[in-house]
């Protein structure tokens, strides 16, 4: 075990080789100067929209408020529940996607690839048919119970084919559930009459989020990116290998179920708001490991950051592409996501 060590493939030569690769300071810039660009770009999402309205009208509408006032009107009941879900649910997508790639080994995974977001989804269109005036908090947990199915019936077919669970393997299992459940919830839409319901879930948006919301969701997602964050450190070695965690002394099944865990809390939870958006914990995570190294203990922290702010930036794109008329969120991130998806799926198959 010693001389493994010395040359650095044993266990504790691998974690040593994390330290070295990682870089804290790196990380800390991205943590101030993220928090930085995401305050500035929380201030010009809440003044910019069809009534452009001046940033000391928002200050004052946050720390002043008065309800007599109609730009204070929309700033405290439209702008800023929209632009702090969407600080919310960028922070739940990127920290998901870094801790199924750092658990999984996955350059790939993402909870929209892996089936996690349609089984939502799905969960959801069964919900808006058959009990249609369910609370939100109903839907939430709902939303829990079809992102849980999705993650299980993907991994299980993924588990089937001979040669065991591979990357690629995950990512068609995954592509080829969410097609079926998509088409099973738009199949349900159309005999139900439920379209226009799920329209907004289809397309991905924050444009209609309210305070209920956010105060019903953001106890979970402060939970799980702390647990998340609380976890980082047995991410880090699940990230090396099984054999490795296990030779430090991580009881990896435990780790894995923990996350696991997490992962369809922030999924679940952000879908049923948001809908289908993805390719945020597809990107963020790869950017952030580029930048600050392999600890997650750095990692999970400043995707949280870094989610966030793409989707502050990536909803107020949506409202300037088009002058008064408003993309979907999903479809400013696929933008981004797709071209950066092709180029991750064609480095692995020069890998293999």
């Amino acid at each position: 075990m010693s001389q493994q060590t010395a040359a650095g493939t044993g266990p504790l030569g691998r974690l040593d080789e994390v330290k070295l690769r990682s870089r804290p300071w790196a990380a800390t810039l991205i943590l101030v100067g993220g928090l930085v660009a995401l305050a500035l770009g929380i201030a010009v999402s809440v003044s910019f929209g069809a009534a452009d309205i001046q940033l000391p009208v928002v200050w004052n509408a946050i720390f002043h408020f008065n309800p007599d006032i109609t730009d204070h009107q929309i700033i405290r009941e439209l702008r800023l529940p929209r632009v702090l879900g969407g600080v919310m649910i960028g922070a739940s997508f990127a920290v998901a996607g870094a801790v199924m790639q750092g658990m999984t080994r996955n350059p790939l995974a993402d909870s929209g690839l892996m089936g996690i977001n349609s089984g939502a989804g799905f969960a959801l269109a069964l919900c808006f048919a058959f009990m249609p005036n369910l609370p939100f908090m109903s839907l939430i947990l709902y939303s829990f119970v079809g992102a849980g199915a999705g993650a299980a019936i993907v991994y299980g077919v993924g588990s089937l084919a001979k040669g065991g669970l591979t990357p690629a393997r995950l990512v068609l299992a995954g592509a080829a559930l969410s097609a079926l459940l998509s088409a099973l919830s738009e199949g349900v839409a159309l005999y139900y009459k439920i379209g226009q319901d799920l329209a907004f879930w289809y397309a991905g948006g924050i444009a209609g989020t309210k305070w209920f919301q956010l105060k019903i969701m953001f106890p979970w997602v402060f939970a799980a990116v702390l647990g998340a964050i609380a976890l980082s450190r047995s991410i880090t070695m699940l990230s090396l290998g099984d054999d490795v965690a296990k030779g430090l002394g991580q009881r990896t099944g435990l780790v894995k179920l923990a996350g696991a865990l997490i992962v369809l809390v922030l999924a679940g939870s952000s879908v049923s708001v948001v809908g289908a958006v993805g390719f945020i914990g597809l990107i963020i995570p790869h950017l952030t490991r580029y930048l600050v190294g392999v600890d997650y203990r750095w990692i999970i922290p400043c995707s949280a950051v870094l989610g966030s702010l793409l989707v502050v930036l990536a909803d107020l794109a949506a409202r300037t592409i088009i002058p008064q008329h408003e993309t979907p969120l999903g479809a400013v991130l696929a933008l981004i996501g797709v071209p950066f998806f092709l180029y991750l799926a064609r480095k692995e198959r020069r890998e293999l």
